[in-house]
């Protein structure tokens, strides 16, 4: 079955492929990975834990400690 190839999809794969050949490290990525790879991550943690203990208040059960 022959089908016709997506310019925009074969660009994007080859991008994909090259990436570590064409990746820069500055000021934006810093920020970016900052943002995404420890802020978020923790903001998120943080709500998980505090809404447990919440819950676990609210049934009468002792606080547990979270790592």
């Amino acid at each position: 079955m022959e089908y016709a190839k997506n310019k925009f999809i074969e660009d994007w794969g080859a991008a994909r492929e090259n990436m570590e050949k064409t990746f820069r490290f500055n000021r934006r990525s810093l920020g970016l990975f900052l943002l995404w790879g420890i802020a978020v991550p923790t903001l998120v943690y943080k709500s998980v834990t505090n809404d447990m203990s919440k819950m676990a208040e609210a049934q009468g059960k002792p606080p547990r400690k979270f790592l």
